[in-house]
């Protein structure tokens, strides 16, 4: 049922009622992120004030965490809470994971109860990575939950120490000796390094101090990194998965290097072990060399962290709740908003609403109203108005879409008289031959002509120039609908010309007009010879129907960015460049206003379609569709009653995407 086109779309419906419904959730969205954002940023000053911004507790949070590392246990860590305390002024308290007292600093005979919720969990094995990052003195990075203070049985015996600072100290002083800056510096277990000073550590690889001597594991460190790697290679078999052999610097990759050498490692580094750790020898590689995959990695990584942990738990203190507070144990006010702030935030949104709103209901009419101008003439053109327009009202997005719209409106006009034409001239050559083929069949049953060779002869012709008017129609529905197959295969195009020619020849010297062909023997391209034969010949059909007795008609062909005369072929064997085909003629020539049309379907310069001196006016339209499903392109130029020329310009190594036959 055809609808009324005055009827509206309703409200919840319309872009009108959509864009105040978006409007107004964005307002309430901001007017609620306003007030939030001002609620959370006074409580933010006040817990501030207060003290109770953890970031500006981290020191003490650090230095818990160091004592736990460094522990087995949490026995004598009062005198560390009760320093803290009174450096920082606030009250320091541990207890288990359980609430169990373990330290407290409150001075109180009676102390205050602790708040529901510990300011920090404390545990060198799982470290709080925004509280570590916040410390001034924290070593440890955001990737690594292991403190790198917990260096458990890496830690190094006095014996051990003593050698490897003799090394380093000299080494250090051979590298200063050399003009090169180094310090030893010690790390966590105890084992020494040389770190030089500046930006360029490869100095050193020009000099004569090897610090290569201090890589050698000691005997502490080689039997704590083989008990870490039983404990990853038991984790990953539990998966299903090969051991491997880490590094000291828990590195893997193909096969574990039992001497550590200078520069970086080319294995994977899963989880950055603490300086002493990573100072540790290498096990010895007994695995063969194999290729380690992502998942193999991440597998690898997850267990040689799990590993640390399960290693490194029997050397560090229990996991413990910190909690700081004023000595006092107030807790600190949450920001309620009062009945005049409520009134004020509400009295707000409703004026931002308010506002909103109107604005919405503006915009959206002055948004709606062209809209409704295009359905209204989209609704006139489906009633059968040839031609529909709406006012452009400007150059935004909805003058341009009425623009569009009436470019639409007018090219649709143009199709839809071109198709009339189209019905009316295919009518026109299918009615002559038929009508032909009709009176001579009636003729012969009435007895008035006779059914002999020539009688034959002339409905066999009328018959094959309708099945070449089909066979056009049908190549021009194929070619618009995109399914023109071509078989293209390297084509010599001299040769092609010559088959070309020779096929018209007969015709040619009964019409006196004589054919030439110049075109070198190299001009090579990628087409589909029986296609291109199609286009070429109907070229030649068009100069020869159209050339006065005693006239000529040449084809050409050569390489782009060459002379015309056959001389030149660049760009023919290479597959490159574009290859230029010409069909001219000294004919009677075309009019230049007929010239932008001699392409288009059923097109003739003959008016009154006289099949003496015209065809189909299919030909020149076929030729058009062949040469752009090659890739190329086709035009025409002319000078009345001197001939005309017909130049084809084709890619050499055929187009991209070429709609080709499987």
């Amino acid at each position: 049922m055809r609808r009324d086109r005055s009827s509206r779309v309703p409200l919840r419906r319309s872009l009108l009622g959509r864009l105040l419904g978006v409007s107004a959730l964005v307002a309430a969205c901001s007017v609620a992120a306003t007030a939030w954002l001002a609620v959370q940023t006074t409580s933010g000053a006040i817990k501030q004030e207060q003290g109770q911004n953890l970031a500006a507790d981290a020191r003490i949070y650090d230095t818990l965490l160091g004592y736990a590392a460094r522990h087995r246990t949490w026995d004598g860590v009062d005198a560390t809470v009760r320093e803290l305390a009174e450096q920082s002024g606030r009250r320091v308290a541990l207890t288990t994971q359980s609430r169990q007292p373990l330290a407290d600093s409150a001075t109180a005979a009676t102390p205050p109860a602790l708040p529901p919720e510990a300011s920090a969990v404390v545990d060198p094995l799982s470290v709080d990575t925004v509280l570590a990052a916040r410390s001034t003195e924290g070593q440890g990075t955001a990737a690594d939950r292991i403190d790198p203070r917990a260096v458990g049985p890496f830690l190094l015996p006095a014996a051990e120490r003593a050698a490897l600072r003799r090394t380093a100290d000299r080494n250090a002083e051979c590298l200063n000796r050399v003009g090169v800056a180094a310090d030893v510096v010690v790390g966590p277990s105890g084992r020494p390094r040389v770190q030089m000073v500046g930006n360029d550590p490869e100095r050193a690889l020009g000099t004569r101090c090897d610090p290569s001597d201090l890589d050698a594991p000691t005997r502490t460190e080689r039997k704590a990194l083989t008990a870490l790697n039983e404990l990853a290679d038991a984790c990953l078999k539990r998966q299903d998965r090969g051991g491997v052999r880490l590094n000291r610097d828990l590195s893997w990759g193909e096969g574990a290097v039992t001497v550590p050498v200078p520069g970086p490692l080319p294995a994977p580094r899963p989880a950055p072990l603490p300086s002493d750790a990573r100072e540790a020898g290498p096990a010895p590689a007994v695995e063969p060399p194999r290729e380690f995959t992502g998942e193999d990695d991440r597998a690898i990584a997850s267990c040689v962290g799990t590993a640390r942990s399960e290693q490194l738990s029997s050397y560090v203190a229990s996991p413990a709740l910190l909690f700081i507070g004023d000595e006092g144990g107030a807790t600190v006010p949450g920001f309620d908003l009062s009945p005049a702030n409520t009134a004020k935030i509400a009295g707000v949104a409703a004026l931002v609403l308010a506002l909103t709103v109107g604005a919405s209901v503006l915009a959206g009419a002055r948004l709606v109203r062209p809209l409704h101008a295009l359905t209204g003439a989209a609704q006139r053109m489906r009633d059968g108005e040839e031609h529909a327009s709406v006012p452009v009202s400007g150059d935004d997005e909805i003058g341009r879409l009425a623009a569009a719209f009436n470019d639409m409106s007018a090219h649709r006009a143009r199709l839809e008289e071109q198709r009339k034409a189209m019905v009316s001239d295919v009518a026109h050559e299918l009615r002559t031959p038929l009508s032909n083929i009709r009176g001579w069949l009636e003729a012969a049953q009435d007895g008035l002509a006779d059914p002999d060779p020539a009688f034959v002869s002339s409905l066999l012709e009328e018959a094959v120039q309708l099945q070449h008017i089909i066979d056009d129609l049908q190549d021009l529905a194929a070619a618009d609908a995109g399914v023109l197959r071509l078989h293209p295969e390297p084509v010599r195009v001299g040769e092609l010309l010559t088959q070309v020619a020779a096929a018209h020849q007969a015709r040619a010297e009964t019409a006196g007009v004589t054919l030439t062909v110049v075109a070198g023997a190299g001009v090579v391209l990628d087409a589909d010879p029986v296609r291109l034969r199609q286009a070429v010949g109907n070229l030649v059909s068009n100069a020869v129907r159209h050339t006065p007795a005693d006239g000529t008609a040449t084809l050409r062909a050569y390489g782009d960015g060459s002379c015309g005369d056959g001389s030149c072929e660049t760009g023919s064997e290479s597959g490159a460049g574009e290859v230029v085909i010409e069909v001219a003629d000294t004919g009677t020539g075309i009019p230049a206003a007929d010239l932008p049309y001699v392409f288009d379907r059923f097109w003739r310069a003959e008016k009154s379609r006289s099949r003496r001196t015209g065809g189909s006016g299919l030909g020149l339209a076929i030729v058009r569709k062949l040469t752009e499903a090659h890739g190329g392109t086709v035009s025409a130029t002319s000078t009345e009653g001197k001939g005309s020329t017909f130049t084809l310009r084709l890619p050499a190594g055929g187009p991209d995407g070429m709609t080709t036959a499987s």
